[in-house]
């Protein structure tokens, strides 16, 4: 759990891009394109706000790639171009990148980019970036049980096998959309957090909207189950 004088770790299901784009009669791929322009605004937001150590973005889920052939590969590509461009900013800005889920299924440049930039910024302690590309909270659950090789798993021992084990748990999860479920998200990590349901689609949720969830969020007492 995060301590009560510790950076936030803030977590954003980014839904209904795909609605947003279909409301104006765009393809789906026209949603992503807008969601992304919005994300870099808001993790600009998050990296000037001295709560906010963390944000965590889920980008493709383990789920998505049951989606169309065209979309999915649209997608991929979004976010190789969105890291190309970035990773030199993320040094300048002294934010350090992370990633969690698997790498052995999305394009192989895709996976290497994630690798070279991940070491980049792996020295950089401002404000940290952690992207779930090709990410559900089972599949990593059950990656890191295979990893304690048969032993018996105990909390620390299968938290030390998890993607971003050093990261915080997170403390706010905003979803989108208007959709309430947690649909396989972080389903560790997230064990204690808050969560924030917005009506808005994804591309239309703004900086303003996010200070209101972390000013929301902030008045909270957090009790832990006691």
């Amino acid at each position: 759990m995060t301590s009560p004088s510790a950076p936030l770790h803030i977590a954003i299901i980014p839904d209904g891009n795909r609605r947003w784009a279909k409301k104006r009669s765009l393809l789906p791929w026209n949603g992503h394109e807008k969601a992304v322009e919005n994300f870099r605004t808001l993790t600009e937001w998050c990296r000037n706000d001295p709560r906010i150590g963390i944000l965590t973005v889920w980008c493709f889920s383990t789920e998505n790639w049951k989606r169309e052939n065209e979309e999915v590969q649209r997608l991929m590509q979004l976010l190789e171009d969105y890291l190309r461009r970035e990773r030199k900013k993320f040094v300048e800005e002294k934010t350090r990148f992370l990633h969690s889920g698997r790498r052995d299924r999305i394009p192989p440049s895709l996976a290497k980019l994630i690798e070279e930039v991940i070491e980049e910024t792996k020295d950089q302690t401002e404000f940290t970036l952690h992207l779930a590309v090709d990410y559900g909270g089972k599949d990593e659950i059950l990656r890191a049980m295979a990893k304690t090789e048969g032993s018996k798993a105990t909390e620390e021992s299968l938290r030390a096998h998890l993607d971003q084990p050093d990261l915080p748990d997170i403390d706010l999860i905003i979803r989108t959309s208007g959709e309430q479920r947690t649909s396989n998200f972080f389903l560790w990590q997230s064990a204690y957090a808050e969560w924030e349901f917005v009506d808005k689609f994804f591309p239309d949720f703004s900086s303003q909207d996010l200070a209101k969830a972390v000013d929301d969020f902030s008045a909270r007492a957090r009790r832990f189950g006691s």
